[in-house]
């Protein structure tokens, strides 16, 4: 590669642009979770492992995909009493991920003992300090009242969080309150896909340039008629 050239994919899409883009392998087999994960890593950067991929395959899909050199989004959405919570992310930080939500429905002193245990597993284990990203309010739910995202931001700052998920319509918020928190955005449709159980959705192109740092990417490419043209439009709307 020549040293002018923009480190890019096979498919001519810079890292820079993989990077902000998170696949959504929400299937309950390891082996069809990774056959997407290999057709679509021109387009993507991150893996995000939800509930369902984690129930059927726990750990093995978080050695699978890096092995497959994508960074890693456990999204658990961590949400219990702190010390339960401190010693499971200490765990999942030893088994390097890279991103991993804990809902801020918990409170500073639930968030803290995640990020601390997130932070002290993957410490312990000599990999690079993870971020972990306080989930506000689901992108699926329109009926929050107004003060619960900028309070659940607050408690997310003060937890220690290194980034928020958050609707794309929220995002004026987190530039208000958390500035220099990560912003995740899920939730993301191109124009003319179905929207599913997205109640608050944005177009990648919109998305981005409300400032979200990483979109969430999901049904809009996985169940698309055609999957590749699907990624290759939303890297190209960013």
């Amino acid at each position: 590669m020549a040293e002018d050239d923009p480190r890019t994919t096979g498919a001519g899409v810079p890292d820079e642009v993989r990077q902000r883009l998170a696949l959504v392998l929400d299937v309950d087999d390891l082996v069809e979770a990774l056959r997407t994960a290999g057709a679509l890593r021109d387009y993507f950067g991150v893996a995000k492992i939800g509930l369902e991929l984690f129930s059927a395959a726990g750990p093995d899909a978080i050695g699978s995909l890096r092995d497959f050199g994508y960074e890693v989004f456990l999204d658990l959405k961590m949400l219990d009493i702190p010390t339960t919570v401190n010693r499971a992310c200490r765990v999942l930080g030893a088994l390097g991920v890279d991103y991993l939500t804990l809902h801020a429905m918990g409170g500073v002193d639930m968030l803290r003992a995640g990020v601390d245990g997130l932070l002290d597993g993957a410490d312990r284990a000599g990999l690079p300090a993870p971020c972990a990203l306080g989930v506000t309010v689901l992108t699926s739910d329109d009926s929050a009242p107004d003060h619960v995202v900028p309070n659940r931001v607050r408690v997310a700052v003060e937890g220690g969080c290194g980034g928020l998920v958050l609707a794309a319509a929220d995002l004026q918020t987190a530039f208000d309150l958390a500035p220099r928190l990560k912003r995740v955005v899920p939730g993301i449709r191109l124009p003319g896909s179905g929207l599913d159980d997205q109640a608050r959705w944005a177009t990648p192109e919109s998305a981005s340039e409300a400032g979200a740092d990483l979109l969430v990417i999901g049904r809009t490419v996985t169940q698309a008629a055609d999957p590749i043209a699907a990624a290759a439009a939303v890297a190209a709307a960013i």
